[in-house]
């Protein structure tokens, strides 16, 4: 059956303002997530979690970092389920709200010195509010472009919110780079660290205004239709434990490479640079500066090749180079030399854009619009817990016990295998129709190899 509401925006002025929307929204949510990130790296050891040791502040730091990750799930379920009954613009605009509203609040925060005991709980309470925002953000943004947009390069746009976790970091590295080079140690740790925090303000405000101009998925309208006009369904999260559990292991797995290969590539880095090779806090946050602009700009390219050759084969490119380029990423670093520094750091996001721009489309399609808001979310938000938020933490506790980085990079390479032989496992899903409910031939699980693999 022809569904011709589903390209009506895919013109490029359509397309083109939803695709600006998501971005520039989800680069705000990123911002703000990742803010914390390189935050607990490099001050909130002292400020909110003091102690005689240096990698042990840091650790609890992680610690909490990880609690957002945490609440991610969560929030991919509520904000899924809301978002697969009333629509994608509307959890996307409270995402938003609840995301600035958190981070902004940390900029006031008193620290240990001031309150004691209750400053590291306020802290770990609004990240769990980060968290649980962002567990919502990410699929109802990248859902709102795939759509959107036809088949034939639903790769390409729906990869542009992508960007907005390397155009987030590369905005929050970027302020905090700014004040690590006109302040002095002493200023930072005193109040200049509030600044990017308290910015986020401003941001959400911009994001609020571009995001309330979109308007909601056709596809997801006409799904919403038909349901309206036949029997009660079942909750969305109960419809994806039922029907789609395949489908949710594999997108963990896809995710799984990739998420800790990012976190190690980003914020283990500031502590690795640190405190483990003694050099200052802004050439690694000059490092990750330069490596997320060029990160930012390839996932696209990455996404568009995704259009021509398939989800996998490009998901494959990024996962097992990867898991090569994990050894030669910290012998470059342990030369202590910033151009070389930044080349590990750069080849790195590279390769991890190969994973990271197909993923968008790659996991939409292997859902029905009807719990596609669910099913991708959890995926992607469990994904979040066992990969992302336990990467720093492992890492940092590998280097504490063995005073190296080959654990790290062993641990690295394992954990692009595993997104490897999960992707070489999973059926391609380029150019599936979206409006087109799930049959048994776009089953997850491929029949077939990928060639060469």
């Amino acid at each position: 059956m022809p569904h011709t509401p589903a390209h009506s925006t895919s013109r490029p002025g359509g397309i083109g303002r939803v695709v600006g929307a998501s971005l520039i929204g989800t680069t705000i949510e990123w911002y703000d997530f990742f803010l914390y990130g390189s935050a607990a790296a490099l001050v909130f050891n002292k400020l909110f979690f003091p102690t005689s040791d240096p990698l042990v502040g840091t650790l609890i730091a992680f610690v909490t970092y990880a609690i957002g990750f945490a609440a991610r799930p969560l929030g991919g379920v509520v904000f899924g389920h809301f978002g697969d009954r009333i629509g994608r613009k509307k959890l996307l605009v409270v995402s938003l709200v609840m995301m600035g509203g958190a981070t902004f609040a940390m900029g006031l925060l008193p620290t240990y010195a001031t309150i004691g005991v209750a400053a590291p709980i306020l802290l770990t309470v609004l990240r769990l509010i980060q968290g649980f925002a962002l567990g919502g953000e990410w699929g109802g943004a990248v859902l709102l472009v795939s759509e959107h947009g036809g088949a034939e390069r639903r790769g390409f746009w729906a990869s542009w919110p992508q960007s907005g976790a390397p155009g987030g970091n590369l905005l929050a590295t970027g302020v905090l780079a700014l004040l690590a080079a006109v302040q002095s140690d002493a200023t930072f740790l005193a109040w200049g660290w509030r600044v990017p925090f308290l910015l986020s303000g401003l941001l959400v405000l911009v994001g609020l205004w571009i995001r309330m101009s979109v308007s909601e998925s056709p596809v997801f309208l006409e799904a919403k239709a038909r349901a309206d006009a036949t029997e009660t369904e079942a909750a969305p999260v109960v419809q994806v434990l039922r029907t789609s559990w395949r489908q949710v292991l594999g997108a963990i797995g896809t995710r799984f490479g990739e998420n800790i290969s990012y976190y190690i590539l980003t914020s283990f880095l500031l502590v690795y640079v640190t405190t483990h090779l003694s050099l200052s806090k802004s050439t690694a946050l000059n490092a990750v500066l330069i490596g997320s602009a060029l990160h930012f700009v390839t996932i696209p390219l990455w996404g568009a090749l995704s259009d021509r050759i398939g989800r996998r084969p490009v998901t494959l490119i990024g996962s097992i180079g990867m898991a090569m380029w994990a050894f030669a990423f910290f012998s470059l670093v342990d030369t202590r030399s910033f151009a070389v520094i930044t080349l590990a750091v750069t080849v790195g996001l590279l390769l991890h854009g190969a994973m990271y721009g197909p993923q968008a489309a790659f996991l939409s399609e292997m859902f029905d619009t009807r719990v596609r808001y669910t099913g991708a979310s959890m995926g992607s938000q469990l994904a979040s817990i066992i990969a992302g938020a336990l990467a720093p933490i492992i890492a940092v506790e590998l280097l504490k016990d063995y005073d190296s980085a080959t654990p790290i990079a062993l641990y690295v390479c394992l954990a692009a295998v595993v997104t490897t032989v999960t992707v070489a496992l999973i059926k391609e899903t380029r150019g599936r129709d979206l409006a087109r409910p799930l049959t048994g031939d776009d089953a997850p699980l491929a029949k077939e190899p990928v060639p060469g693999v």
